[in-house]
């Protein structure tokens, strides 16, 4: 792991880790959310919107366990980020590791929840003193879209299992996540937020863009492809990917596969934890936008 330039280095970002994910601060409650379509939410909407009108939110006990928060396997009720700490080690390994190579461009995450993760890589930044360097925030913040299993039938299986787009929790606003950035007082110049599908935003991104590390968390097979054939030829040689749910959801890992297949890509991929994997881009590598698979 990259040593930080000053022991005040280390002590900071340990403590943002443990703030990002409340495992020093466990939440006692959460608030209970039921799944659109559900026959609990039809039952319990009415009751639920009186308790709001009073200032209320019908609550639960919050059982936690350190082992699942820190390898992300839970839903935390106040936590900035669902990621665990050793995504959240990951990312500062990457980061930290393309600053002190000079590896050249910004830092982006495709798909933030609360924020956490974005949060803390500019944390990273700014404890290293980088102002070179901006963080990309893109995210609908409206939830995980609906799959198309016509236009890609991988995630077929998500919208009969998992069914991610019908999850309130998945759903956070732009205004939250700036809120979440500004109460750590890193909302700043150096934060950029692009709103919007993936397939409308991100192709958007300047052509003359570059990244230092991209970190794709969209689920989907749809999200991950549209992710890599729009950032991953913008990934600077020497540059990091991580994928968040590659381990975890079959359609994500299969859109991976996909690319790294017709891209030629032979980067050896590094386990961080059940779930989460990167790689390292190799130097002297040029990748071009790729067709998903019909």
């Amino acid at each position: 792991m990259n040593k930080p330039i000053d022991p005040a280095v280390g002590l900071y970002l340990d403590l943002m880790k443990q703030c990002l994910t409340r495992t020093s601060f466990q939440e006692r409650f959460r608030e209970i959310i039921y799944r659109r379509g559900s026959v609990p939410r039809l039952l319990m909407t009415p009751f639920q919107a009186l308790l709001r009108m009073k200032g209320y939110a019908l609550c639960a006990q919050n059982t936690f366990s350190a082992g699942d928060r820190a390898a992300g396997q839970d839903w935390p009720a106040d936590a900035e980020t669902m990621i665990g700490l050793k995504r959240l080690e990951n990312i500062q390994e990457c980061v930290t590791g393309a600053i002190q190579r000079g590896v050249s461009g910004d830092l982006i995450e495709t798909g933030v929840w609360r924020g956490g993760a974005c949060i803390f890589m500019r944390a990273i930044l700014k404890a290293y003193g980088e102002t070179g360097r901006t963080v990309w925030v893109a995210d609908s913040f409206e939830g995980v879209p609906k799959p198309d299993p016509e236009k890609y039938p991988a995630d077929a299986a998500e919208e009969r299992e998992a069914a991610f787009y019908k999850f309130d929790q998945l759903a956070v606003s732009e205004e939250q996540v700036r809120g979440n950035f500004a109460r750590y007082g890193l909302l700043d110049s150096q934060v950029r937020f692009l709103k919007g599908w993936f397939r409308d935003t991100l192709p958007t991104i300047p052509a003359t863009q570059n990244f230092a590390v991209i970190r794709l968390d969209g689920d989907l097979y749809e999200s991950t492809w549209d992710a890599l054939t729009s950032l991953y030829p913008k990934l600077s040689p020497g540059g990091y990917c991580l994928i968040d749910d590659y381990g975890g959801i079959p359609a994500c890992r299969n859109a991976v596969e996909d690319y790294r297949s017709r891209e030629g890509i032979h980067e050896p991929i590094q386990s961080v934890d059940r779930t989460g994997v990167f790689w390292q881009k190799a130097e002297g590598v040029s990748v071009t936008a790729a067709r998903p698979r019909s």
